[in-house]
């Protein structure tokens, strides 16, 4: 079972390193991690992002007013409570995090479409789609 995790991991992130957009912009781990929060999870506030990446309130804060100067969020206030200030990318700030966290598209279309068969390909999307709902899974416990 061991040599699976180890083997998917190296598979995973031999995957990324080959597939992987050239960098433009300079940004932290810690900015992109804070960014993906943002994405994927409904109405974040700055206690939000606190959580996710184990800070304190003060230093998330402070993650977030560098990423505000950046143009890469910015500040609304919630639907259900218009006390809560919530934090949405910018279109600058999806794009830098696309980059920064995705697959190449013009990379992965030749692997895809020019290496692969249709069958090989619905195989790949099978296992994705397995694997992120079963991560959904864990997720969410």
């Amino acid at each position: 079972m061991v040599k699976e995790f180890v083997k998917l991991n190296q598979l995973w992130t031999d995957i990324y390193y080959q597939l992987r957009y050239n960098h433009q912009e300079k940004i932290t781990h810690q900015s992109i991690r804070i960014l993906q929060v943002i994405q994927k999870e409904d109405e974040v506030g700055i206690k939000e992002v606190a959580e996710a990446i184990q800070v304190s309130h003060n230093t998330a804060s402070e993650h977030i007013k560098r990423l505000l100067k950046k143009n890469y969020v910015f500040k609304t206030r919630s639907n259900e409570d218009e006390r809560k200030v919530i934090i949405r990318l910018t279109n600058l700030g999806s794009d830098v995090l696309h980059r920064h966290s995705s697959l190449d598209d013009e990379k992965l279309k030749q692997v895809l479409f020019d290496q692969m068969s249709e069958e090989e390909r619905k195989l790949i999307l099978e296992a994705f789609t397995l694997l992120k709902e079963r991560a959904k899974d864990v997720h969410s416990r």
